[in-house]
């Protein structure tokens, strides 16, 4: 996956994404709010009657309306809620412009549409703009009741841990000729 990296072009010293990457970026996060506004279309639909039992009371479609943050915490600060979401928003789109590793990429990309899909629930849903209560309809056993935007946040999140815990070491050539300097008790 660093063939994203062979994608950015270097300007004034700092690698900079370029246009075939940013809409690579962008058709990724328009599909993913497509996708979540669409499902939430169809819960709201769907669900309004009850639950759809999908495996016993293990996995059901249940209709959930949150105006706090994840796992419900946080009622009643839904304004305060999606300002900070879309300073983290505009912070991950930064973050998009500045990752070289493609996993990373991937990985911020996923948590950016995930955002992007509950912020618009935020601005455009009932009871008003900057109020709006986010659509969740997917239920897994204790697990508290999520959408498809709450998925592409969790795995976007997961891989940029597993990133962080295996990233691969820089080869002596790339650090020799970036002019960094080997720290002090290591093996260089």
């Amino acid at each position: 996956m660093e063939s994203g990296a062979a994608d950015d072009a270097v300007v004034n010293g700092v690698k900079t994404p370029t246009t075939r990457r940013w809409w690579a970026i962008l058709v990724a996060v328009v599909t993913i709010v497509g996708i979540d506004q669409l499902t939430k279309a169809w819960a709201v639909a769907a669900l309004s009657d009850g639950p759809i039992s999908i495996i016993g009371n293990t996995v059901e479609f249940t209709l959930t309306r949150n105006g706090g943050s994840a796992f419900g915490r946080f009622q009643g600060m839904t304004p305060l809620l999606a300002l900070g979401a879309i300073v983290v928003t505009v912070f991950l789109v930064r973050s998009v412009q500045q990752a070289s590793d493609g996993w990373v990429v991937v990985a911020l990309t996923l948590v950016l549409g995930g955002a992007a899909g509950n912020l618009t629930d935020r601005l455009v849903r009932s009871p008003g703009f900057l109020s709006g209560h986010v659509v969740d309809f997917i239920k897994v056993g204790w697990w508290p009741v999520f959408n498809v935007a709450d998925s592409c946040i969790t795995v976007g999140a997961v891989l940029l841990v597993a990133r962080s815990l295996f990233a691969p070491a820089p080869s002596r050539t790339s650090r020799a000729g970036s002019g960094s300097q080997p720290s002090v008790g290591s093996d260089d």
